[in-house]
């Protein structure tokens, strides 16, 4: 009888693990976000053409143009491998820059461009304290006008 009870018990503890496992696993697949390479979306070739996808990569040195009244911004996106150009219409991210790393939502197009929806910046979790005879004024500045304070 009480070998029963310890197998009965057992096998509910195991039920439980199961069934929580299987919980994590289920709502982690619905979470995780994938996205392409440059080079991996080149080898797809046309059949990623109009697919809507994500594409990561670094915003490549010296490709950058920004239309300001337009709001037009095209760049090239890079990995070790290849590049794609990338098209992207709305406001730009205040953190965007030449060689930061993105993830860009949108599709390949036939032209060989990709038109982007989303444009998602990385930036650094590592916090660096103002210089002690940093006024704040200034850095309020470089927050509206990159690049005003050194």
């Amino acid at each position: 009888m009480a070998n029963s009870k310890l197998v009965w018990g057992l096998l509910g503890v195991a039920a439980v693990v199961a069934s929580a496992g299987m919980l994590v696993v289920g709502g982690l697949k619905d979470n995780v976000v994938y996205f392409l390479t440059p080079s991996e979306l080149v080898a797809r070739g046309t059949e990623a053409v109009d697919q809507p996808l994500r594409l990561g990569g670094q915003v490549k040195p010296g490709s950058v143009s920004w239309d300001a009244e337009e709001m037009d911004l095209i760049f090239a996106v890079r990995d070790s491998v290849g590049e794609i150009g990338v098209r992207y219409t709305g406001a730009q991210p205040a953190m965007f820059r030449e060689g930061i790393g993105v993830v860009i939502e949108g599709s390949m197009q036939g032209d060989g461009i990709f038109e982007a929806t989303n444009l998602m910046v990385k930036h650094s979790n590592e916090y660096k304290a103002p210089h002690g005879d940093s006024i704040p004024e200034t850095m309020y500045e470089s927050i509206i006008r990159p690049g005003t304070v050194e």
